[in-house]
């Protein structure tokens, strides 16, 4: 991908706009994790140490109504922020209007802003005005449809836009698109460019054998991702809730398991196409529950009557272990059982611990519940690549263009 980088731009003197991922857990308004704070600080300090005037923002939550006004407050952030940096950062709460633009104004070269949540834009016209239906639920919406007028507006309070929030490069969003569109010059910010690089290699330009292994719980969120990789791959195996569909696709008892039964027949096209390159689980732990109760091991794919399927089973261990033996390259989307269950950890476990022994290969999470079982799980060292976007890389690895690194300018 062609797209400017972050030392492409001279920033020296110019005021900065960064897109980042601050959208951090909380609770009763402390930040939890900072982890996507950790994430952004590289880029962050390379403006400061080229004299930019440096003016970040992110979203936070979901702004629904107007209970979210207080619970998605960006201020908690700033002060996160301001010890990782460790120097000051002004905190402006608005997104638009008098009082941020003369914040801006008022910068001095290594000055850093973080102004409010741009999702505040979702329940607050451009009048300043709260805009909610007759159920209380946010109607403005300026951020997340991408507002044209708030987009522009965003971009005329700086000189250059760097766009350091990969998990938002899925969504055509004003903070983003609309800036990016509106502003004469853009880049990608470390994170970002680290990102593309890493899902490129690993998926665009694979050194063979290519395993990927595919799980979670449905076959509706994963149809892309099977589909594009299955002309890639040498290899998918496939595990979680969505091996279900599957098997019930080859006529096997599945109990209580959960069951796509409008997807049966995609899973039966994919297994048709896919002259043996799916590999799913030979046994599983069942449960009579959705709870963290003993498992019981089955013999076979098939599930008991009254009991639920909740991880792939030791048969199924090994078989996958055999299969990613020898791999040069590896991609993982998906959980293979209910890891936040211990009873139902070990699979995701013990692939976590296969992926670790290959030494030789390049391999990558694809962000969302894998990486989160593999953080949990203590193997955040262990692979190549581990992507903080979620929704940003499932559409990478369904072949799909996100917008939000689109819009910004090639070399």
């Amino acid at each position: 991908m062609n797209k400017k980088e972050l030392k492409d731009v001279k920033v020296n003197g110019k005021k900065v706009l960064v897109r980042v991922d601050f959208n951090v857990p909380m609770k009763d308004g402390q930040v939890t994790n900072d982890n996507r704070i950790t994430a952004a600080i590289p880029t962050i300090k390379y403006l400061l140490d080229h004299q930019a005037k440096v003016i970040l923002f992110s979203h936070l939550g979901k702004v629904k109504t107007v209970d979210d006004l207080k619970k998605c407050d960006m201020a908690p952030v700033a002060k996160v922020l301001e010890q990782k940096l460790g120097q000051p950062v002004k905190f402006v709460n608005s997104f638009e209007g008098k009082e941020l633009e003369d914040a801006i104004n008022q910068m001095h070269e290594q000055d850093v802003i973080l102004f409010q949540n741009t999702r505040f834009a979702d329940i607050i016209d451009g009048n300043g005005q709260i805009s909610v239906d007759n159920n209380g639920a946010a109607t403005a919406k300026r951020e997340s449809k991408n507002n044209p007028t708030l987009g522009k507006y965003w971009a005329s309070l700086g000189d250059i836009f760097v766009n350091d929030a990969f998990g938002t490069a899925h969504r055509a969003h004003a903070s983003n698109v609309g800036i990016a569109s509106n502003i004469s010059e853009s880049c990608l910010g470390f994170l970002v460019e680290k990102e593309v690089k890493m899902l490129s290699q690993g998926v665009d330009h694979p050194v063979k054998p290519f395993v990927a292994i595919i799980g979670g719980a449905k076959v509706s969120d994963k149809i892309g991702v099977i589909e594009h990789l299955l002309t890639k791959v040498d290899k998918i195996l496939i595990g979680g809730g969505m091996a279900y569909t599957f098997f019930a696709a080859q006529g096997y008892k599945i109990g209580n398991s959960l069951l796509e039964a409008d997807k049966i027949d995609i899973a039966k096209e994919f297994l048709a196409k896919a002259n043996g390159k799916i590999i799913l689980p030979v046994d599983g732990l069942e449960a009579p529950e959705f709870a963290d109760v003993p498992a019981k091991v089955t013999d076979s794919p098939e599930i008991d009557d009254g009991y639920m399927g909740l991880d792939i089973g030791p048969q199924t261990i090994d078989l996958f272990e055999k299969e990613l033996f020898g791999a040069k390259t590896v991609a993982w989307n998906g959980p293979m059982g209910v890891f936040e269950f211990r009873n139902y950890s070990v699979g995701t476990k013990a692939i976590c611990a296969a992926i670790a022994k290959l030494t030789d290969a390049f391999t990558l999470i694809g962000g969302g519940d894998s990486a989160a079982a593999a953080i949990q799980l203590g193997y955040q060292d262990k692979f190549t690549h581990i992507s903080t976007g979620g929704g940003a890389s499932l559409e990478y690895l369904e072949g799909k263009t996100l917008p939000g690194i689109e819009a910004v300018q090639n070399k």
